[in-house]
């Protein structure tokens, strides 16, 4: 590796189907980094505008050419997958083989590499190191003694996996399949898919549809004892009878069919939630007994689950914890870069969430206060707006530059943009942003942790200030707050909040994904339109600028 080299890092691992839709791997992406700054990043869903597009095997070079990356110099990177680590693009002009192995590596393994044309020096990063590495672009370099905690489907050599970073040097502590049964609850259990009503295709969509479902129930012990008995019904596909036998035989309770309104199948949802919590938070403290670190960084899939995130925190076990907006698999190529910049630098400069520029780099949203005005007023009258404002944001979640905003007071409104536009199930909860002050002032909390800033935390809303965003709070009385901390993390969004809490007391907005049922978040203006016209919502700002619609 070249210090004086810029770093591409790629995540592009070809399925092992070729279904239409994504399976075993998804989320494609890739990163350019140099001297520990990211330059471009870009998600291909976003781009190819195919939901988690796993299809950059196939479409690397015209990708690469619009920024003229083919003919460049740079030292390149590879991020492997549980399904293997050999890349090859479609029409054979660029090959990477990585070294096999049985143990996982603390940093990249050189490999074999065609690269249009001409043989180059490459590297692989496995799946793990890449995740735990992709906190860096936003948080910077890894806190002396920190736990690197990576849990998901399955990754390179473990679907859970932990290290230690102290004295400068990363130690592996442990990586297995043992908490499979956990991660599965969200990705691959054939009760949870049953009681969702998702197909294969459907697969990636589960575990967000299931953490909102699983809101509606409550925990109960004695379902735990039982569904730990059965194995969590996970392998019952095609014959999900067996469930409705077993719950009237051993509960009396009659179910002809997997009725979400069922309270005994909200409870069941509930509990497998709170199964999988209590297997985490286990695993997190036999390893800070063991490692005696003092900062946690977590990612992986899982870390999208925002009630165990929660639990975590409320824990007190570490001092703070760090998730990346971008945890589950859209981040591992900038995982990947990081690591080797961190390796050549030393350091990575931390960054806000707003990465995704591929193609928009020239994007800015200017700020006017006469559209300031213009946007409250709008949102006041209860209309719908999306927002398309500089770069997209990195990772599965809206955080206020590709948001469809709304008056959060109305229950009605709510679910008219969820249901309706977007097209979302009924039981999924919209979430508010805030102000941090807001927060505060909806929690009755003294401190607002920063993993909310990123949308990865719920919070109990107090009793008396609940109808102020009746449309953005769950059946248990909590809302997943995205809350902005300083203005120059998102000025626009920071200045509206403002503007609408002085003038109108207005405290917080719903803040949804920019996108329709099905797709990925928008990403140019152009998508941004062509979504806003689909949904039939009432404006659009675009770049600072509004747009009747």
């Amino acid at each position: 590796m070249d210090k004086n080299k810029p770093t591409l890092a790629i995540y592009g691992i070809q399925d092992r189907f070729d279904y239409e839709h994504p399976f075993y791997v998804h989320d494609h992406n890739m990163a350019f980094m140099r001297k520990g700054k990211v330059e471009w990043f870009v998600q291909q869903e976003r781009i190819s505008r195919r939901k988690r597009d796993n299809t950059l095997h196939k479409n690397l070079k015209s990708i690469l050419k619009e920024k003229k990356l083919v003919g460049q110099d740079y030292d390149l990177v590879f991020v492997d997958n549980v399904v293997g680590r050999s890349f090859l693009l479609q029409n054979g002009e660029v090959r990477f083989e990585a070294p096999l192995t049985n143990e996982l590596a603390t940093e990249p393994e050189q490999g074999r590499c065609w690269w249009f044309g001409q043989e180059k020096e490459a590297w692989a990063l496995n799946h793990e190191m890449a995740h735990m590495f992709s906190c860096l672009p936003f948080f910077g370099n890894f806190r002396e003694n920190s736990l690197l905690v990576h849990f998901d489907g399955g990754a390179s050599l473990s679907n859970f996996s932990a290290a230690v970073y102290q004295n400068g040097q990363i130690k592996w502590l442990e990586y297995h399949w043992e908490l499979k049964p956990y991660s599965t609850l969200f990705n691959a259990n054939a009760l949870v898919f049953a009681i969702i009503g998702a197909r294969l295709a459907e697969q990636n969509a589960v575990p967000g549809k299931f953490m909102g479902y699983a809101g509606l129930g409550s925990y109960k012990p004695e379902l735990k004892i039982w569904l730990q008995e059965n194995n969590f019904f996970q392998d019952i596909w095609g014959k999900t009878s067996l469930f409705l036998v077993a719950a009237k035989k051993d509960w009396g309770v009659e179910l002809k069919s997997f009725n979400q309104k069922d309270p005994f199948l909200q409870d069941v949802a509930a509990t497998l939630q709170e199964l999988f919590t209590l297997e985490l938070l286990k695993s997190l403290k036999r390893l800070k007994e063991n490692s005696g670190a003092d900062f946690l960084y977590y990612t992986g899939g899982s870390a999208l689950n925002i009630v165990a995130n929660t639990r975590i925190i409320d824990s007190g076990m570490f001092k703070q914890v760090f998730i990346p907006p971008c945890t589950e698999d859209s981040g591992l190529a900038l995982g990947a870069a990081a690591c080797v910049e961190w390796k050549k630098h030393g350091k990575v400069e931390p960054g806000t969430a707003y990465l995704n520029n591929w193609g928009i780099e020239n994007y800015e949203a200017t700020i006017s206060e006469e559209e300031i005005k213009l946007l409250a007023k709008k949102l006041v009258d209860k209309k719908l707006i999306g927002i398309c404002n500089g770069f997209g944001e990195t990772g599965p979640r809206a955080l206020g530059n590709r948001s469809i905003l709304s008056f959060a007071g109305s229950k009605a409104l709510a679910k008219k943009l969820s249901t309706e536009k977007k097209g979302r199930e009924w039981y999924r909860p919209l979430a508010p942003v805030a102000l941090e002050k807001n927060v505060k002032y909806f929690t009755g909390q003294k401190t607002i942790d920063a993993l909310s800033e990123h949308m990865l935390l719920d919070f109990a809303v107090l009793p008396q200030k609940q109808n102020e965003i009746a449309g953005a709070i769950h059946a248990d009385g909590t809302a997943r707050f995205q809350t902005l901390f300083k203005r120059e993390k998102n000025p626009f969004l920071f200045d509206l909040l403002t503007h609408l809490d002085k003038t109108y007391g207005i405290k917080a907005l719903i803040n949804t994904s920019f996108n329709a049922g099905g797709e990925p978040i928008v990403h140019t203006e152009e998508d941004a339109l062509k979504a806003a016209k689909k949904m039939q919502l009432d404006g659009i700002i675009l770049n600072g600028k509004f747009t009747q619609l």
